[in-house]
């Protein structure tokens, strides 16, 4: 009996697990919108990336340096040699494997001196490759004109360039380079989070109106502080006694904060590559799309008339032409009003489409009228 009554609970089962997984209840696993992190979507004002230039030489190429005629490597070199103390006369410099070159670099938030960045090096120049090259020490500058870093070290350009008797074999771009950790904070930039009237401002990566309103509401809920959305990207937190004199915590805690964003719905298109993205929240009005092709194709044959031997006859060239049509059966297919992202890829799918054919149905679909979304060729 008991062996009986465990075979027909294991059958239930078996008949029940199946639908379970189908109900609604289970479906909310596989929710295709899932809240993200304040952190991924936003950032708190005044923890901005600093940007850094210079202007520096590239030393130990291999004759792939600046020529004569970019007239200024020579006069960059000769004032490099005579700050170390050495006078040198203008005329008298021919270096071959010298590079005046712009030096980048970005400087996070937060970082203090001694502690370092990756720069990026370019070359201004005609130098042919930048390869195996040494940059001397180049200070980086920001906006105010202050030094904020010092760069040098070896490039790492990921490419090469070889040439000889008039050919050359390249792999990669060789005239710009990266120094790994090759930047030396020299002085930290003042990072203000709260202003006088103790708010903290988040400002959101994509700003949306939506979005803002609900980062605002879940901060709320989370009760970390009163929070209001003041335009479509900026988010005033105010930060209470609590948490005054700790702000990391209040930050850490906000980043953590869930937030379901809204998305807007678009289409973009690259012709250039026949790629085309939909959003998830495209909708297609009521329409009717045909798609059929006509081709059209023109065979031109050539012959050659040779005359008999010893015959005063001339060699003719005739030339014939034959012009054939051919015209593809449409396929038709009618989408409903509301009609999804899938429906529309599974539709068009099934009218054998190409990319280009795709482009070009995406856009008619548009003139139409019937794309709930923006469009955007790129």
């Amino acid at each position: 009996m008991r062996r009986w009554l465990k075979q027909t609970l294991a059958f239930l089962l078996a008949l029940v697990m199946p639908l379970a997984l189908m109900s609604p209840a289970g479906a909310e696993v596989f929710k295709s919108d899932q809240p993200v992190r304040l952190k991924d979507i936003a950032f708190v004002q005044g923890a901005i990336d600093n940007q850094l230039t210079g202007l520096g030489l590239v030393v130990g190429l291999n004759g792939t340096g600046d020529t004569q005629q970019t007239g200024f490597t020579e006069r960059v070199l000769r004032n490099l040699v005579i700050n170390t103390g050495v006078y040198v006369a203008e005329e008298r410099i021919r270096a071959k494997n010298v590079a005046v070159v712009t030096v980048t670099a970005k400087l996070p938030p937060f970082l203090k001196p001694g502690q370092k960045i990756d720069v990026t090096v370019a070359s201004i120049g005609d130098a042919k490759s930048l390869t195996n090259g040494v940059l001397v020490q180049t200070p980086l500058m920001g906006p105010d004109g202050k030094t904020y870093a010092v760069a040098e070290g070896a490039l790492s350009t990921g490419g090469f360039e070889v040439s000889a008797n008039g050919s050359s074999v390249s792999k990669n771009q060789s005239l710009v380079a990266r120094i790994p950790n090759g930047g030396i904070v020299q002085r930290d930039v003042p990072v203000t989070m709260i202003d006088a009237n103790g708010f903290l401002h988040l400002n959101l990566n994509e700003p949306d109106f939506v979005t803002a309103s609900r980062v605002a509401a879940a901060i709320q809920k989370s009760y970390l502080g009163t929070a209001t959305a003041i335009d479509a990207a900026t988010i005033r937190v105010y930060v209470t006694s609590q948490y005054r004199d700790n702000l990391v915590n209040l930050v850490a805690r906000l980043e953590q904060v869930t937030v379901l964003p809204d998305l807007v719905a678009k289409v973009v298109i690259e012709e250039r590559t026949g790629t085309v993205i939909l959003g998830s929240n495209v909708r297609i009005g009521p329409v009717a799309i045909t798609h059929g092709g006509l081709l059209l194709k023109v065979d031109t044959q050539t012959t050659v008339s040779q005359p008999n031997a010893l015959s005063a006859g001339a060699t003719t060239v005739v030339t014939n032409s034959t012009v054939s049509a051919e015209e593809q059966k449409a396929k038709s297919v009618v989408l409903d009003a509301g009609t999804t992202l899938g429906q529309l890829v599974r539709a068009l799918n099934a009218l054998g489409t190409t990319p280009r054919e795709l482009i070009s149905i995406v856009q008619n679909i548009k003139a139409a009228g019937a794309l709930n979304a923006q469009l955007e060729i790129i």
